[in-house]
């Protein structure tokens, strides 16, 4: 880009794009639940498959024929249980799960028709008839007191599944959580419009109304001997860490004022009240190719930004959001860009004006700069290429690292007696939502069982 060009680009990042009614309309629910006839409706589809493809593709393992078939016969109480004896997080899940990938992909009505039954919307109308009716008895109840405490670390999906597991176990537990509401992922890091309403929040009451969780808030494990005084006074601990680090561009310019993480644009925007009182630039430009890229670039037009740019340095099919995302994401105006790798991030007067970016092609199954370049004007760019763990501590306390990850069993015990892993955190998994709840669901039978053979010897 020239000097006479950047030094011309005026910066545009205000507030109050729009009227408080387009910020309400534009951050509703982006996929409204089914109305009764509906969801009626659509459970008749279901073929109630014997061998069911869509129970198998669920990390969770949901028996979804059944808790279908429960609310075609209107037992909706009956169909939530199935769905939350499996998956504690079933609502967020229903809303979040990229289900076009997993169970409804192989649904008999999809391969068949190229139409599958709506899973994931019928699984969000059981789960939420019974989740927020105040007059239903509990679904679950604690377990008889066993006397054993567990601390749970990260009061994200992973570990909130793990703690509502060992609840009902009987155990008591204690979550520790860095930021100052608990929730992880649900509440910081998904997009405003998946999750309106304080959903995250209301979901979380209901995890805790089983009783025997404490939650302590702004605890943030910053040394080895915190885990190791851990490890001391509870009988196990789970680690729900997620991945608190962000990967960086190492280009020029990454630094001036108007670039930012995407996970930090995403939270702030999930605890602002008045959005209108955001600030968003008129020229915005995401780099990366995943659900935070797609979340943080739709949330950015939906904010009023008039040209959103959205860059990945491969191709489509290498991008980790799912093709629904992406389509997502042009369906809202944003505009996708494959094989650009970004090399300066351009200022004037210490603030982004423009990214420019090299043009990328596989040659030999290498990416190499194809001699091309472009540059988008910007405003605003956020960063969106990955996160990682941040590991000093795990590997001053002895835990065994994978990949930057932590490794495990099957079950989630890491190379610490006593200390088990979940989630994102976790080596080799797939960052999935639905997933991190399993990691904690399984980790907390395994834990149980280790503290019962305890109390036996």
């Amino acid at each position: 880009m020239s000097p006479a060009l950047t030094s011309s680009c005026t910066v545009d990042v205000r507030p109050g794009r729009l009227s408080p009614d387009e910020y309400a309309r534009r951050f509703s629910d982006a996929n409204p639940p089914l109305s009764g006839a509906q969801a009626l409706l659509e459970a008749e589809r279901c073929l109630y498959c014997f061998d069911a493809p869509c129970a198998s593709a669920c990390p969770t393992h949901i028996d979804v024929p059944s808790f279908i078939r429960r609310i075609a016969d209107g037992n909706l109480r009956g169909s939530a249980r199935a769905i939350l004896q499996a998956n504690p997080l079933g609502g967020m899940c229903a809303r979040v799960c990229p289900t076009e990938v997993l169970c409804e992909q192989v649904c008999v009505r999809n391969t068949q028709e190229g139409k599958p039954v709506q899973i994931g919307r019928l699984q969000r109308h059981a789960v939420d008839a019974v989740m927020f009716d105040g007059t239903a008895a509990p679904v679950f109840t604690r377990g008889a007191p066993t006397g054993r405490r567990v601390a749970v670390i990260g009061a994200g999906p992973a570990g909130l599944a793990c703690a509502h597991t060992l609840a009902r176990l009987g155990h008591s537990v204690v979550m520790f959580d860095a930021r100052p509401k608990a929730g992880g992922l649900n509440e910081y890091g998904l997009a405003a419009y998946k999750t309106p309403e304080g959903f995250a929040q209301r979901e979380l009451a209901w995890l805790l109304s089983i009783g025997g969780i404490e939650v302590r808030n702004n605890w943030k494990l910053e040394s080895a001997a915190q885990l190791a005084e851990l490890r001391q006074h509870y009988d196990a601990v789970f680690l729900g860490l997620g991945l608190a680090g962000t990967q960086q561009l190492r280009v020029p310019g990454e630094y001036l004022n108007g670039v930012q993480d995407a996970v930090d644009f995403i939270a702030t925007l999930r605890q602002t009240a008045d959005l209108s009182s955001l600030p968003i630039g008129r020229r915005v430009v995401v780099i990366g190719g995943g659900m935070t890229a797609v979340d943080a670039a739709v949330q950015a037009k939906l904010l009023g930004a008039h040209v959103v740019h959205m860059a990945y340095r491969r191709g489509p099919d290498a991008m980790s959001a799912s093709k629904a995302e992406q389509e997502w994401a042009q369906t809202h105006g944003v505009v996708l860009h494959h094989w650009l790798a970004p090399v300066e991030i351009v200022g004037h007067d210490g603030h982004v004006t423009a990214v420019r970016f090299a043009e990328q092609a596989l040659v030999n199954g290498q990416l190499q700069a194809s001699g091309r370049e472009l540059t988008f004007e910007a405003d605003m760019v956020f960063k969106a290429i990955g996160q990682q763990l941040l590991s000093t501590v795990l590997a001053d306390a002895g835990v065994s690292l994978a990949g930057g990850r932590i490794a495990t069993d099957d079950v989630g015990q890491t190379s610490l007696a006593g200390v088990w892993a979940g989630g994102d955190c976790r080596a080799g998994g797939l960052d999935l939502t639905v997933e991190a709840v399993e990691h904690g669901k399984g980790s907390a039978h395994a834990i149980h069982a280790l503290i019962m053979r305890r109390a036996m010897t």
